[in-house]
C-alpha cells in the first residue's frame, strides 16, 4: 500500500525537492518514526525512477539533484542524528528511532555509487577503530545496527569484508560491555558469514580467520559466547574451518565446562554435543592433531563411533546433571562416571581416543560446586579411582592433582567423621586419602616424582590452610614410601610451610602437622643434593616446644638418620679452597660451635643482643650430635661432651675474670648455655624411668657446674652497675634466665648473690631521679628485674636463707610495703604502682637504633617495671620460705588490695597475673571488712579476664589465676549479710562464666575443678570440722552444681570438627611426638560433668550436709526436667533438650542409692510423673531404670505404682509402654516384695487390660510384659505349689499362643522379634549392669544417642578424686551389654535402604540444543518479544491467553509450561506479573524465552475476534453441555487456548466465542483441576499430536 502511494505522489508532483523540504527534519530536532519512515518510502520510491534511462520521466540534471540530495541525507540529516542518538540512553525510544533511520541509511546508499557506499561503511568502521567517541561520532551500539543494514554492500568488496570482520573481532575482544558484544556478534560476524556464504572462497577465508581470531582469546566466556553463536557456520558438513581440528578450541571448551559461569558451561557443553553429533553423521576421522606439538584432546573414528557416540552421551549426561547442584541427583550419575573412566582405561593404549583431561573436567566441575556434598563425592570418587595405577594417567592427573584437587582438600568440613565412626576415630576421608597419596605418586614416572612433590609442598606454602585438612594431607605425605623426592627447593618450600602457613593454628595439631612434615622429610630428601648446614637450618624451623623436642621418638628418628646418612651430605667449600670436602656431623657442629665464638672486639658502643635464633639452632645441633655418637657408640659421652662444648667451656670459664672479654662473645655464650639446659630436659609426659634419655643431661649438668660459681659472679657484676644502656634491659632478662635455669638445674646460688643484689637494687631505686635520663631508668628498670628474680627464686628454693639475706628481705619489705595516705587514696603503698619515666635522649645522641628502640619498646619495659613490683610485693605477702617472715599489717594489706584494683588499669592484659596472685593472699582477709574493695577488685579482674577471651595465648593463664584467686573456700562459703555482696558478684561471673563456655570450650571446666576440689572431703591433715566449715560453701552454689550435671554445650560442626581431631592426635600417644612436646590443656566439653560426678560420688549419705547437698540438687535436677517436658512437649532427638534430659537422669542413677528412704518417699511422684510425659529413648529407658531400682530397694511403694495404670492421661496414652516396661523387670522387683501372690495378680490386670489397647505399641508392650510376667507365675506356682492362678492358666496361655500366632506374618512378626531381643528387655539386669560405663556409656549408644554424648569410662578413671565402690563399680563387671549393637525395636527394617544401588535411569534435565543455542544465547539481552521472535518458533503454533488468571504462582508455572513445549506466546493480563517474586519462583527464567503479550480482560472479546478472522481455532479449557473430551479432540495447528479464572472459569460473554470447549475425564469425586494443571495437559496433548520428527523428546 506504500508503494502505492509513493507512486501516486511522485506522479501528481513532480517537485522533489519540495518532497524532500517537506519530509526532512531540522538537525536539532529529533525526527517522529512517521517521518522517518515516510522519507525512506520516497527515498525507495524515487529508486525506479533514477534507474531508469527514460529522460522523459527524469532528467539527467534531475537526476543529479535527486542523487545529490540523497547523499546530502545521508551525510548532514542521518549522521547527525545518529551521533546524538549515541549520546542518548538505551531505552526504547532510541532504539526504535535507531531502526528507522538504519532504514532511511539502507534506501539512500542503495541509491548512491560504491564509492559513496562505501565512504559511509569507512565512516561507520571508524568508530569501531578507536574507543574514543566525539560529539561527531557514532557510538559502537548505533554503529552495530547501522553496519547490520548495510551488510549486503559488503559482501561485494572483499577487502571491505575482511576489514569489516577485523574491526568487529577486535571491539568484541576488547569491550567491556558484555549485552553489546552479543549484538555485535550477531548483528555483525552472523549476518557478514550469511552474506559470504554465497561465495565458498571468500566464506572459507572469512571462517578460517575468525576461528583463528576467537581460538587465541584468553576470554573463554567470550570466545564461547562467539563460537555457540557461530556454531552453524563451524559446525557443519564440509565446514572450510573446522574447529574439531584445533587444539585451542578444545582448551577453550574443557575452560568452559569448568567455569564458574554456568552459561559459560552451557555454551562449551552445547558446542561438545554439536561436535560429537556431526562427527557421528560425517564419519569424521582424526585421531592426530594437525599441528605435532599440541596433544589433541578430541579424537574420532569411523570404525568406532558407536563407542565414541555412547562415551560422549554418558559424559553430557554426567556433565549436565552436575548442573543440578543436589546431591540426590547426582549420586545416581556417579556410575557413569566409573564407566567413563573405564572406557577411557580400556582405549588409552591403542589409539588414546579419549584424552584424560575430560575426565578432570567432571571432576573439577564438583569441586567447584557450591554444594559441600556434592564436593565430597566428587573428593571421595577421585580418591577411589583406580585409573591412577597406570602411569599415563597419573602423569595426566599431576597437575591436577596438585592445583584443584589440593584446593578442594583445603575444605575443612570434608574430614567429618562418616557414619558409624567413634569420637577419635581417623576421619575416613583422610584414610582413604593416605592410600591415595602412596598409589598416586608410585605409579608416577620416576622422573616426574620430584617436580609433582616440589609443587605439591609448594601448594600447601601458597594459601592459608585450615588446620584440620592441612593436619592429614601432611599426614598422607608422611605415609610415602621412601625416596629421592626431596631436594633442596623442596626444604625450601617446607621452610615456607612452616612459616607461614602455620602460624595461627592450634598448638597440638601445628605440632602434629609439623610431626608428620618431618617424617616426610627424612625419608623423601635426596641427601645428596643437601648440606648439613640445610639440614640444620631446616630442623631449626620445627619448634621444640611442639614437636621436635628431645626424649621423643621423633627425636630419636632424626638422630638415626643422621646418623645413616653421615658422610652422604653435600660437600660445602672452604673460602680458602675450591675442592669440596666430606665431614662428619661432629665435625661440622665442632666448626659451627667454633665460628659461632668468632666475634669482633667490643668497640665500646652499646650493643644489642645476639639474635637468639643462632644459639638455639646450634643448641639443637649439639644435642643431635651427641644423641646420635652415644647411640652409635653405646660408651660413656662425658669425653664427646667435653671435647665438642670446649669453645663454650673455655669462654665460660673466663667470662668472670677476663675484662677484655667482648660482650657479645659473652652474650653468646650464657644464651647457648640456657637453650642446652634448656632443650636438653627431656618433656614432663616423658616417663621418668627411659634412663638413656638422661644420660645426656647428667653429663651435661656436671660439666657446666663447674662452671656455675664464675657465671654467677659474672652475672652479679653485670647486674650491679654495668647495665646502664637501652640495649641492656633485654640483656639483664638474659642474665636472669641463667640464674633461674642453674636454679632449675639444682645449682644453690652463691650465699653473697642475694644480699649484694637486693642492696644494689634498693639503693638505685631510692635514688632520687631528678632527669629521666637513659642511664639511670635503665638501671632501675634492670634493678627492678633483679628483686623480682631474687623473689622467685627465693619462693623456689634456690638459696639457702643466710643472716644477710633475711636482713635484705626486711630491707625490701620495708620499701615495698611503707604505707602513704592522700586525700586521692586513703592508704596506699608508696612504692607500688611506680611507673619508669620514658628518658630523654642527650642531644649527641644520634643512635637510630636506640631512638628506635625507645619510641617502640619503652612502653614494654615500663610494663615489666610494674609487674615486677607485684611479684616482689606477692612474695613478701605470701612469705613462704622464709625461717623469719616479716609481718604484713592489716593497713598494708588493705593498701596492696587499693593498688591491686589500680594496677588492674595500669598494667597490660597479659602482665596481671602476679596482681592476681596477690589478691588470691589478700582477699580472704578483708572479704569482711572491705566488703566494697573486695567487690570491685573481683568485678575488675572479671572484666579484663573477658576482654582476653579472643586472645587463646593470655586468656587462659588469667582465667586459671582468676578462679583460683576469686573462688575461694573462704569467698564461697556462707557469710554475714555485711558480706552479701560478693557472694552476688561470684554468682554473677559464675552465670557469665556459663554464658562463654556455650562458645568456648574449656571455661566451664576450669572453674568446676577449681571448686569440686576445693569442696572435696578431704581430712589428710585437717580436722573435720575444718572440711564441713569449707564444705558448707556448695549450698549457696548449688545452682553451679545442677548447671554442671547438665552440661554439654551443642557446638557447630566446624567446631565439633575441630574437637575430634584433636581427640584423634592425642589417642596417638607417643606415636606423635606433638602429644610429649605440647603440654596437656585438658578442654574437654565433658570436664564439668566428669568432675561433678565425681564429686558426687565421694559424698557421704550419713553426713548431714552431703545428705543435704544431694537433696536439694534432686529437686533442682527435677524442676529442669519438667521445665522442659512443659515448654516443649516434642523435641528432636540428639537435641540441646534430650541431652539436658539424659543428663538430669543419668545423675540421678548415680545418686539414688545415696538417698534416704523418707525422702525417696517423696520422690516418687516426680518420677511417675515424668513416666507420663513424652520422651525419646534413652531418657525412658533411665527413667524405667530409676522406677525398677526404687521399687526393688523400696518395696513398700509398690501399691503406689499400681495406681499409675488408672490414671487418665488422655494426651499421653502410650506413656503407659513406660510402666509396662517396669513390669518386663518385674523378676528383679518380686522377690523383695511381701504377698508376692497379690502382686503378680495385680501385674496381670494392668496388663490385660493393656492387650485390649487401640494402639500398637501398647499392645506389643504389654504381650512382652505378659509373657515375662506369667513366666515368673508360673514358677512361682511350680516352688510353692499353689493353684491361685489356675482359673486364669488356660486364658493367659490362649492369648499368648494367639497372639505368637498373629505375628507370624509381616511387619508385626519383625516388631514382635525385635522388641524380644531388644537390649533394655533382653541382655539388660538392672542390678548386675548398675554401673558408671552402663549409665554414661553403655545405655547412650545401645540409644542411638550422639556419640559425643558418650562418656567412656577411662575419663573418670583420670580423676583422682572419682571413688568407686563394690556396689557402683566404674566398669560393668559383665560384658554382654557392650557386646550388643544398638537399635530400637520400632524402627524400620533399613537393610535393603541402606544398600548402594548401581542405578540405571537417572534424572535428567532436557537442554534442547538442535533448536539452536547459537541463536538463543545472544538474544538474552533484547526484549523478551524480541529475543523470543529469534528462536525460531513457527507462526501458527499454539497460543495460550491467561488473561483471566490472576494467581502469580499459576501463570509463573504456565509460563514456564508454554515455554519448555514450544508455545508461540503468551498472555496475560498484565506483564507485570513477571516481576513478582512468586511467579518468578515457578516460572525459573521461562519468560526469558517465550514471547508474552499483555491484553486486558475487557480487551478480550476484541483479541479474540481478531485472532479468528486470523484463522485460528478458539479452544476453551471449560466443562460445558457440549465440550469434548481430550482424548477425543483433534487440535488444528492454529489453536488458541483460552483458560478461564481460578474461582469462575471463562465468563458467559466469552464462551459465545468460543469454537470449541475441550473437558478433562476425570475419575475422581472433586470436581475440577487446577487452572495451570488442566492447561498442562491440554498443552502437552496439543504439542503430542504435533511433534515432528525434529523435534525434541520431552521427558
Amino acid at each position: 500500500m506504500n508503494s502505492l502511494l509513493i507512486a501516486a505522489v511522485l506522479g501528481s508532483s513532480p517537485d522533489y525537492n519540495s518532497l524532500f523540504e517537506s519530509l526532512l527534519w531540522p538537525k536539532e530536532t529529533w525526527p517522529e518514526t512517521e517521518r522517518t519512515d515516510a522519507l525512506t518510502a520516497l527515498v525507495e520510491g524515487l529508486g525506479p525512477l533514477l534507474s531508469h534511462s527514460d529522460s522523459t520521466l527524469l532528467t539527467d540534471a534531475a537526476r543529479l539533484c535527486v542523487q545529490s540530495k540523497i547523499e546530502s541525507i545521508i551525510w548532514s540529516n542521518c549522521f547527525p542524528f545518529l551521533s546524538r542518538l549515541s549520546t542518548e540512553e538505551d531505552d526504547a525510544r532510541s532504539r526504535e528511532s535507531t531502526a528507522a533511520v538504519c532504514r532511511l541509511i539502507r534506501a539512500c546508499v542503495a541509491l548512491c555509487s560504491e564509492n559513496v557506499q562505501k565512504r559511509v561503511i569507512l565512516s561507520v568502521l571508524h568508530s569501531f577503530q578507536s574507543s574514543e567517541e566525539d560529539g561527531d561520532r557514532v557510538s559502537v551500539r548505533v554503529a552495530t545496527e547501522v553496519l547490520a543494514v548495510l551488510m549486503p554492500f559488503l559482501a561485494a568488496d572483499e577487502h571491505l569484508t575482511l576489514g569489516t570482520l577485523n574491526s568487529a573481532l577486535a571491539i568484541i575482544r576488547s569491550l567491556p560491555d558484555a549485552p553489546l558484544v552479543s549484538r555485535i556478534t550477531v548483528r555483525i560476524i552472523l549476518m557478514l558469514l550469511n552474506c559470504c556464504s554465497s561465495s565458498s572462497s571468500a566464506s572459507s577465508s572469512v571462517l578460517k580467520r575468525v576461528l583463528d581470531e576467537l581460538c587465541s582469546w584468553d576470554n573463554t566466556e567470550r570466545t564461547l559466547m562467539c563460537l555457540t553463536v557461530l556454531s552453524d557456520h563451524f559446525l557443519s558438513h564440509h565446514s572450510p574451518a573446522d574447529p574439531r581440528l584445533s587444539p585451542r578450541f578444545w582448551r577453550t571448551v574443557q575452560d568452559g565446562l569448568i567455569d564458574r559461569d554456568s552459561v559459560s558451561r552451557k555454551r562449551a557443553l552445547y558446542l561438545l554435543k554439536r561436535c560429537a553429533a556431526l562427527s557421528e553423521e560425517d564419519d569424521f576421522n582424526c585421531l592426530q592433531s594437525s599441528s605435532e606439538k599440541a596433544d589433541m584432546l578430541f579424537k574420532w573414528a569411523a570404525d568406532k563411533s558407536r563407542l565414541l557416540r555412547e562415551f560422549w552421551e554418558d559424559y553430557v549426561l554426567v556433565m549436565e546433571t552436575l548442573e543440578e547442584n543436589q546431591i540426590h541427583v547426582v549420586r545416581p550419575v556417579l556410575n557413569r562416571i566409573d564407566a567413563l573412566i573405564q572406557t577411557a582405561v580400556t582405549y588409552s593404549h591403542a589409539p588414546g581416543l579419549f584424552h584424560p583431561s575430560w575426565l578432570l573436567c567432571v571432576y573439577q566441575r564438583m569441586f567447584h560446586s557450591e554444594n559441600k556434598s556434592l564436593l565430597r563425592e566428587g573428593v571421595r570418587h577421585l580418591l577411589n579411582l583406580q585409573a591412577l595405577q597406570q602411569p599415563e594417567f597419573a602423569l595426566a592427573f599431576s597437575q591436577f592433582v596438585v592445583g584443584p584437587f589440593m584446593e578442594a582438600l583445603s575444605e575443612a568440613s570434608l574430614f567429618c567423621r562418616s557414619a558409624g565412626q567413634s569420637v577419635g576415630d581417623c576421619p575416613e576421608l583422610a584414610v582413604k586419602l593416605q592410600v591415595f597419596m602412596v598409589t598416586f605418586f608410585s605409579s608416577l614416572p620416576s622422573e616426574e616424582r620430584g617436580h609433582v612433590f616440589l609443587q605439591l609442598i609448594q601448594q600447601l606454602g601458597s594459601k592459608h590452610w585450615c588446620a584440620v585438612p592441612l593436619l592429614f594431607v601432611c599426614q598422607a605425605l608422611s605415609k610415602l614410601p621412601s625416596g629421592p623426592l626431596l631436594r633442596i627447593s623442596g626444604l625450601t618450600a617446607l621452610r615456607e610451610v612452616l612459616r607461614c602457613t602455620m602460624i595461627t593454628h592450634q598448638v597440638l595439631l601445628r605440632g602434629a602437622a609439623q610431626c608428620f612434615l618431618l617424617n616426610s622429610a627424612l625419608s623423601l630428601t635426596v641427601v645428596s643434593d643437601v648440606s648439613l648446614d640445610d639440614a640444620f637450618s631446616i630442623l631449626a624451623e620445627f619448634r621444640a616446644d611442639e614437636s621436635l623436642c628431645r626424649g621423643t621418638g621423633l627425636w630419636s628418628q632424626v638422630c638415626a638418620w643422621f646418623s645413616e646418612h653421615e658422610g652422604c651430605f653435600k660437600s660445602r667449600r672452604t673460602e680458602d679452597d675450591s675442592s669440596a670436602k666430606t665431614e662428619t656431623v661432629r665435625a661440622y657442629v665442632y666448626e659451627e660451635i667454633s665460628a659461632y665464638f668468632r666475634v669482633p672486639a667490643s668497640t665500646g658502643q652499646a650493643e644489642s643482643l645476639p639474635d637468639p635464633r643462632e644459639a638455639d639452632r646450634l643448641a639443637r645441633a649439639i644435642l643431635l650430635c651427641v644423641d646420635m655418637e652415644r647411640s652409635r657408640l653405646g660408651a660413656e659421652i662425658s669425653t664427646t661432651l667435653e671435647s665438642l662444648l670446649s669453645p663454650l667451656m673455655d669462654t665460660l670459664s673466663r667470662i668472670s675474670t677476663n675484662i677484655y672479654l667482648p660482650v657479645r662473645k659473652g652474650d653468646k655464650s650464657l644464651q647457648l648455655l640456657l637453650r642446652l639446659l634448656q632443650l636438653s630436659a627431656t618433656p614432663r609426659r616423658q616417663p621418668a624411668g627411659d634412663q638413656e634419655a638422661d644420660d645426656v643431661t647428667v653429663a651435661m649438668e656436671k660439666l657446666f657446674l663447674k662452671l656455675v660459681d664464675p657465671v654467677q659472679e659474672f652475672i652479679l657484676r653485670r647486674l650491679c652497675g654495668e647495665l646502664q644502656e637501652l640495649f641492656d634491659v633485654e640483656r639483664a632478662q638474659l642474665y636472669l634466665r641463667v640464674l633461674k635455669q642453674l636454679v632449675d638445674m639444682g645449682v644453690k646460688i652463691l650465699p653473697s648473690v642475694f644480699p649484694k643484689l637486693v642492696s644494689y637494687s634498693l639503693a638505685v631505686l631510692q635514688e632520687p631521679t631528678q632527669v629521666p635520663s637513659v642511664t639511670n631508668q635503665v638501671s632501675r628498670a634492670v634493678s627492678m628485674a633483679s628483686l623480682s628474680a631474687v623473689c622467685c627464686l627465693l619462693e623456689r628454693g634456690g638459696s639457702c636463707v643466710s643472716s644477710d639475706a633475711i636482713s635484705a628481705l626486711k630491707s625490701l619489705n620495708h620499701y615495698f610495703c611503707a604505707t602513704i595516705a592522700s586525700s586521692e587514696c586513703p592508704l596506699s603503698l608508696a612504692n607500688i604502682n611506680k611507673s619508669l619515666m620514658k628518658p630523654q635522649l642527650t642531644n649527641g645522641s644520634s643512635d637510630l637504633e636506640v631512638q628506635g628502640l625507645l619510641q617502640q619498646d619503652w612502653g614494654c619495659i615500663a610494663a615489666q617495671f610494674l609487674r615486677d613490683q607485684w611479684i616482689c610485693l606477692n612474695f613478701l605477702i605470701k612469705a613462704e620460705g622464709i625461717p623469719e617472715p616479716v609481718e604484713i599489717s592489716p593497713e598494708t594489706l588493705r593498701a596492696a588490695l587499693s593498688c591491686g584494683v589500680e594496677a588492674l588499669s595500669l598494667l597490660p592484659s597479659d602482665l596481671v597475673l602476679p596482681v592476681f596472685d596477690s589478691m588470691k593472699t589478700v582477699l580472704p582477709q578483708l572479704v569482711h571488712d572491705e566488703e566494697e574493695l573486695c567487690v570491685q577488685a573481683v568485678t575488675l579482674s572479671w572484666e579484663l579476664v573477658l576482654g582476653l577471651s579472643t586472645n587463646a595465648h593470655d586468656f587462659w593463664p588469667a582465667l586459671s589465676a582468676f578462679i583460683s584467686m576469686a573462688f575461694q573456700h573462704k569467698l564461697l562459703k556462707p557469710t554475714p549479710t555485711e558480706a552479701s555482696a560478693v557472694m552476688v558478684a561470684l554468682k554473677q561471673i559464675a552465670t557469665e562464666l556459663l554464658e562463654l563456655s556455650q562458645s568456648k570450650s574449656g571455661v566451664f571446666g576450669i572453674l568446676l575443678q577449681h571448686c569440686c576440689y576445693t569442696w572435696l572431703p578431704k581430712h589428710q591433715g585437717g580436722s573435720e570440722q575444718a572440711d564441713n566449715e569449707v564444705f558448707s560453701s556448695v549450698f549457696s552454689h548449688v545452682d553451679v552444681i545442677a548447671e554442671a550435671c547438665v552440661y554439654g554445650p551443642v557446638f557447630r560442626r566446624d567446631q565439633r570438627l575441630s574437637q575430634d581431631v584433636q581427640i584423634y592426635v592425642e589417642q596417638l600417644g607417643d606415636e606423635c611426638a606433638a602429644n610429649v612436646a605440647v603440654s596437656s590443656d585438658n578442654r574437654d566439653d565433658q570436664l564439668p560433668r566428669t568432675c561433678v560426678l565425681a564429686f558426687l560420688s565421694r559424698l557421704d549419705p550419713a553426713d548431714q550436709q552431703h545428705k543435704r547437698l544431694m537433696e536439694e540438687l534432686v529437686m533442682q535436677l527435677l524442676k529442669k526436667d519438667s521445665n522442659i517436658s512443659k515448654s516443649k512437649v516434642r523435641y528432636h532427638s540428639n537435641s540441646l533438650q534430650h541431652r539436658v534430659k539424659n543428663r538430669v537422669w543419668q545423675t540421678l542413677l548415680l545418686l539414688l542409692p545415696k538417698l534416704r528412704e523418707e525422702f525417696v518417699a517423696t520422690l516418687l511422684n516426680h518420677v511417675f510423673e515424668a513416666g507420663f510425659q513424652s520422651n525419646q529413648a534413652s531418657v525412658k529407658y533411665l527413667i524405667e531404670w530409676t522406677m525398677v531400682l526404687i521399687l526393688l530397694k523400696y518395696p513398700q511403694h509398690v501399691d503406689r505404682f499400681w495406681t499409675c495404670f488408672n490414671l487418665d492421661h488422655e494426651q499421653t496414652k502410650t506413656s503407659v509402654c513406660t510402666f509396662l516396661s517396669v513390669l518386663v523387670h518385674f523378676s528383679v522387683i518380686l522377690p523383695h516384695v511381701k504377698d508376692k501372690t497379690v502382686q503378680l495378680r495385680k501385674a496381670l490386670d494392668v496388663i490385660l487390660q493393656s492387650c485390649f489397647s487401640h494402639n500398637f505399641s501398647v499392645r506389643l508392650y504389654s504381650l512382652l510384659a505378659l509373657k515375662k510376667v506369667w513366666s515368673l507365675t508360673e514358677r512361682l506356682q511350680e516352688e510353692e505349689e499353689m493353684d491361685a492362678f489356675t482359673g486364669i492358666s488356660s486364658v493367659v496361655k490362649a492369648c499368648l499362643n494367639q497372639a505368637e500366632a498373629m505375628q507370624n506374618t509381616g511387619n508385626a512378626n519383625k516388631n514382635w522379634m525385635r522388641i524380644q531381643s531388644h537390649f533394655f528387655f533382653g541382655a539388660f539386669h538392672p542390678v548386675r549392669d548398675y554401673s558408671v560405663e552402663t549409665i554414661f556409656y553403655t545405655f547412650l549408644s545401645l540409644s542411638e544417642v550422639s556419640d559425643d554424648e558418650w562418656i567412656p569410662p577411662w575419663k573418670f578413671e583420670k580423676l583422682s578424686s572419682f571413688s568407686e565402690s563394690p556396689s557402683f563399680p566404674l566398669r560393668n563387671p559383665a560384658p554382654d551389654l557392650g557386646q550388643l549393637q544398638p537399635g530400637d525395636w520400632v524402627q524400620q527394617d533399613r537393610s535393603e535402604q541402606d544398600k548402594e544401588e548401581r542405578w540405571a535411569e537417572v534424572q535428567k534435565k532436557i537442554t534442547p540444543w538442535r533448536l539452536g543455542i547459537q541463536d538463543q544465547e545472544p538474544e538474552l539481552q533484547l526484549v523478551p518479544p524480541q529475543r523470543a521472535a529469534r528462536l525460531g518458533k513457527q507462526n501458527g503454533a499454539l497460543l495460550v491467553v491467561a488473561s483471566l488468571i490472576d494467581k502469580p504462582t499459576n501463570l509463573g508455572g504456565l509460563c514456564r509450561t508454554c515455554e519448555i513445549f514450544g508455545a508461540s506466546c503468551l498472555v496475560l493480563d498484565s506483564l507485570h506479573h513477571i516481576n513478582d517474586k512468586h511467579f518468578q519462583s515457578l516460572s525459573v527464567s521461562s519468560e526469558l524465552w517465550l514471547p508474552l503479550l499483555e491484553v486486558k480482560p475487557v480487551e478480550l472479546i476484541d483479541f479474540l475476534q481478531v485472532k479468528k478472522s486470523e484463522g485460528y481455532c478458539i479452544v476453551g479449557v471449560e466443562q460445558t453441555a457440549n465440550s469434548r473430551s481430550l482424548q477425543d479432540y483433534q487440535f488444528p495447528e492454529r489453536s488458541l487456548l483460552l483458560l478461564g479464572n481460578e474461582r469462575e472459569g471463562i465468563p458467559a460473554n466469552l464462551l459465545q466465542l468460543l469454537d470449541v470447549c475441550v473437558e478433562i475425564p476425570q475419575q475422581g469425586v472433586i470436581r475440577s483441576l487446577n487452572v495451570h494443571v488442566s492447561a498442562a495437559l491440554l498443552i502437552w496433548e496439543y504439542t503430542r499430536q504435533h511433534l515432528t520428527s525434529g523435534s525434541s523428546k520431552v521427558g
